[in-house]
């Protein structure tokens, strides 16, 4: 039981880590701080700051596409209804 408790832990904490990674990354490309493309590196940077966090999420939590698609779908018919 204990060694469950850990492992939900450790996977909440990596799922937020790989999170705010993303959220940084996308952030610094938005921001223009760091280009997307370079001679020097190519798309190493859009790589390190979108891909290699996006890539952990969608490792961790493969489902977490269908989740959201299904979030918004009930979203939206949730505002027909309302409307």
């Amino acid at each position: 039981m204990r060694l469950q408790a850990m492992d939900t832990r450790r996977h909440q904490r990596l799922l937020g880590i790989a999170l705010l990674w993303l959220i940084v990354g996308a952030a610094l490309l938005l921001s223009t701080l760091v280009p997307v493309h370079t001679a020097l590196l190519g798309w190493t940077p859009a790589f390190w700051l979108l891909l290699a966090p996006l890539s952990l999420l969608l490792t961790l939590e493969p489902s977490l596409p269908r989740q959201l698609l299904a979030l918004r779908h009930r979203r939206a018919v949730q505002r027909v209804i309302c409307h």
